[in-house]
């Protein structure tokens, strides 16, 4: 296996402190590899990166325009999102649609990462529910789907049709027969591949004709980064610094993925460590060094060449990305 390759350092004053390293792998649209960086075999989890593929059979199967989904239903159904109101008022109007509440979903209670919504809970002393998840607009998805094919209750179970649709599109979409799944943190089944084959499944959505499932959910993304993912999260930021001409999607444990139509390109990585700080401030290298990101903005700024400071708000260090990265 090739050793992971150097991501991002961290300077404290003159001094090199950490070094994050990673996997990264940029493909075209024929699904060769025109860059990467450590191992591109590497067997990977995509984690929530993964979750536009697992949208796919809501639009192949017709469940999405039976049921009059829209782009923000589709955005949401490849979110991580904050829990924010933006995202939990869209999850229960579509639960709505489906005769449904919040006891229908498999993913489990979350407390929200948007502030405002945390704070209103404790102020009312109420525990969050499953919708507040970050994973609650991919359930919705989810939910819609099964209730097309008419499968039971326990939609998350691997050998459920909703999860054997989403490993079909997994399979399709890298070219590889996945060796296995883990349980993600919402209790559905993550497919693995190798990070080439997520890159090449990337570059497939990229290339995707208009009209076709694969370009309506990188669409829907790119017009949605909100409820993508939240305020102050990378995912939003670096969207809107692109002015929605790449879609971005993180994973769980330091995965990031890019999806650049114009140039038709599929990116994925994978941080060693598993950090967040390390996958955000590779991507954003990597999205300067293809020229679709200004490295003067500043949500890049914040990533990349970011000032660490500490409690007193004084400037202690650096987070820059590793020279071989640029």
């Amino acid at each position: 296996m090739t050793q992971a390759a150097p991501f991002a350092e961290v300077w404290r004053g003159p001094f090199l402190e950490s070094v994050h390293s990673g996997h990264a792998v940029i493909c075209d649209d024929s699904g060769q590899i025109i860059q990467s960086w450590g191992d591109a075999g590497a067997i990977v989890l995509p984690r929530s990166s993964s979750k536009m593929i697992q949208a796919l059979p809501l639009i192949t199967s017709g469940a999405a325009d039976k049921h009059g989904l829209g782009t923000e239903q589709l955005a949401l159904a490849c979110a991580s999102h904050q829990g924010a109101a933006i995202h939990t008022d869209r999850v229960g109007s579509w639960l709505e649609t489906l005769g449904m509440d919040d006891h229908a979903f498999r993913c489990g209670p979350q407390e929200p990462d948007d502030l405002p919504a945390r704070n209103a809970l404790i102020r009312a002393d109420q525990s969050p529910c499953q919708i507040h998840n970050n994973c609650s607009g991919k359930h919705a998805g989810f939910l819609t789907l099964n209730r097309h094919l008419g499968g039971g209750a326990d939609y998350v179970d691997p050998d459920h049709p909703v999860q054997q649709a989403c490993l079909e599109a997994f399979e399709r979409t890298t070219q590889e027969t996945s060796p296995g799944y883990g349980i993600d943190g919402c209790s559905a089944p993550n497919y693995a591949c190798s990070l080439h084959g997520m890159a090449r499944a990337m570059a497939h959505f990229a290339a995707a004709p208009d009209g076709s499932a694969e370009a309506r959910l990188h669409q829907a993304m790119r017009l949605h980064p909100e409820l993508v993912a939240g305020e102050t999260r990378a995912c939003t930021e670096l969207m809107r610094a692109m002015e929605g001409k790449v879609a971005l999607k993180t994973g769980a444990e330091g995965f990031f993925i890019a999806i650049l139509p114009e140039q038709k390109l599929g990116i994925a990585l994978k941080a060693a460590c598993g950090t967040t700080r390390a996958a955000e401030c590779a991507i954003t290298a990597l999205l300067v060094q293809l020229g679709v990101l200004n490295p003067d903005h500043p949500a890049a700024l914040k990533r990349m060449n970011a000032p660490i400071k500490n409690r007193r708000g004084i400037v202690t260090g650096t987070l820059k990305p590793a020279a071989t990265l640029m």
